[in-house]
């Protein structure tokens, strides 16, 4: 994981795609929403919180007291399922914002899928901050319009039957957010357990590990070990990944 410098100027970041810069949004790079009196702004009524990996953040139906910032690491946002499962709604990393609310709850719960570290922004006081500041409202809009294009991009995954065509669609996705913030997509990095891959995408452990192992034997991919994915015939995978078999 990236060092984190904390002492740095700025304050809490918020990542996504701008729909009013020039270029193609669904290729483009993520920026850097807000700026750096916006940020500053944040950071006054801010806190820096730290998880464990595996650490609850907050359960769903807690009361929803504040808003989070991710400064670096994984969370994911889950709904408990009746036989004690889980199924993740999001994967959620530096830059993006989570704790949304509705009647003043959680809806989801969240949980460190690796160490995390967080700026937590009281609800009230962000409340107050967006009301006076009408640009940094419209930056969080555009944040919120990126969350939900990316629900609605997993909701569809979801609707595939097979595994395997899942799985790609997941690496896919992680390439493009490395490609949009700027890193090296050489390679696929996965922070993740296969555990929450699987509760992602709606399957089971063993699935997955069946899908890992058909895309290799394929020859479509390579794992060096279980964090690093190659794409070793792009045709091949893009096919795969963009297969609809209803």
């Amino acid at each position: 994981m990236t060092p984190v410098d904390l002492k740095r100027p700025g304050g809490p970041a918020i990542h996504a795609v701008d729909p009013w810069l020039p270029g193609n949004p669904a290729k483009g790079r993520r920026h850097q929403l807000l700026s750096e009196n916006e940020r500053a702004q944040l950071a006054k009524i801010s806190s820096i919180v730290r998880f464990k990996k595996g650490d609850r953040i907050y359960s769903e139906g807690d009361a929803a007291d504040a808003a989070f910032n991710i400064i670096s690491g994984v969370v994911a946002a889950y709904r408990n399922l009746p036989d004690d499962g889980e199924h993740i709604a999001s994967l959620l990393h530096p830059g993006d914002i989570f704790g949304l609310s509705e009647e003043g709850r959680y809806t989801n719960a969240c949980r460190a899928v690796t160490p995390v570290v967080a700026y937590k922004i009281p609800v009230t006081a962000m409340r107050r901050l967006l009301a006076n500041s009408t640009d940094l409202d419209v930056d969080v809009i555009i944040k919120l319009c990126e969350e939900l294009r990316r629900a609605q991009r997993h909701a569809f995954l979801l609707t595939q039957k097979r595994s395997v065509p899942k799985l790609a669609m997941f690496l896919d996705l992680h390439e493009h957010l490395q490609t949009t913030q700027g890193e090296s997509a050489s390679e696929i990095y996965l922070p993740m357990d296969r555990s929450d891959i699987a509760a992602y995408l709606g399957l089971t452990l063993s699935a997955v590990s069946r899908a890992f192992r058909t895309l290799i034997s394929q020859k479509v991919i390579s794992c060096r070990d279980r964090r690093h994915v190659k794409i070793l015939d792009r045709k091949a995978f893009e096919k795969i990944a963009d297969s609809q078999d209803g």
